[in-house]
């Protein structure tokens, strides 16, 4: 039985990549890890099975209240799947629920959250989830945002883009590693080893080289075009789309860059987010 490491972010923030570079870290294989082995090495916390073996009713029939008083038992089964310390991914804030916890915190070890720029964010959302840009922008500022269920998911709670992350990074933790998506872009050795070294692993140079290889977007989406990957969105033509930062540049009108940036200034700002050519879409009365 081992306690939970959470693999943390807001959706389309980077966190499949992070669970393919530390399976390939840890399996050390030859050639990449298959996509679709990806849940075999990181538990999902909105995976429906599990919830279903806890549940006494047809998960189709629970109220979301009734999910989030499961959760905590649900999150204490989840220690029993490996021996040693067991990953899990969330996309929900960490916060409560319905007055219930979204994380079990009596089983936690530790977490991984990793932030992106939301200008970035809701490009990738636009493709993978289908909708219109500027129902994403207003998604993103929304609350109350959360998911439906499915046959695979039960619901999660995101809230917005900005919540969400001074909710996982508010409080500097030893047991929390925060990172930027475009760190990891640009210096991929120096913050993947910040990765190894929180968990107190030690991988040889060669071995974190390969897994950095295995897990890098060029070889995710090559895998992706010739195995195909079952976290697809229906609504997307692929799930790794370009990986690139700053797509924002091309893709968004000035207007839709000072509507993200006035509604998510404070915690733009924190992880170096507003571009010095957009500084004026800070509201006057943050800057006081």
């Amino acid at each position: 039985m081992g306690a939970l490491i959470w693999l943390a972010s807001y959706p389309k923030s980077g966190n499949t990549w992070m669970r393919s570079f530390l399976h390939n870290l840890l399996r050390n294989p030859v050639k990449p890890v298959p996509l679709d082995e990806l849940d075999r090495f990181c538990l999902g916390e909105s995976d429906a099975d599990w919830y279903r073996q806890r549940s006494t009713v047809p998960l189709e029939d629970m109220s979301p209240e009734d999910f989030a008083r499961l959760r905590a038992a649900v999150h204490r089964d989840f220690t029993e799947a490996f021996p040693d310390s067991v990953f899990v991914k969330t996309h929900n804030f960490l916060g409560e629920w319905h007055r219930q916890p979204l994380h079990n915190m009596d089983v936690t070890a530790g977490a991984i959250y990793i932030v992106r720029n939301p200008l970035d964010v809701v490009l990738s959302s636009v493709h993978h989830f289908g909708q219109p840009l500027d129902q994403a922008i207003e998604q993103m500022a929304d609350e109350t945002t959360s998911t439906a269920m499915t046959a695979r998911h039960i619901p999660e709670f995101h809230a917005s883009w900005s919540t969400h992350v001074r909710s996982w990074t508010q409080h500097p933790n030893p047991q929390l590693l925060v990172l930027r998506y475009e760190d990891l872009l640009d210096k991929p050795r120096k913050h993947f080893k910040r990765v190894s070294d929180f968990l107190g692993l030690k991988p040889g140079a060669e071995r974190l080289e390969r897994a950095i290889k295995f897990s890098s977007f060029k070889m995710l989406k090559a895998q992706e075009e010739r195995e195909g990957f079952k976290e697809r969105s229906s609504k997307a033509e692929a799930f790794f789309r370009e990986g690139r930062k700053d797509q924002w540049r091309e893709k968004l009108t000035p207007d839709q860059v000072r509507r993200i940036i006035a509604v998510h200034h404070e915690q733009m700002a924190r992880f170096g987010y507003i571009p010095d050519d957009y500084r004026d879409a800070v509201p006057a009365s943050a800057k006081d």
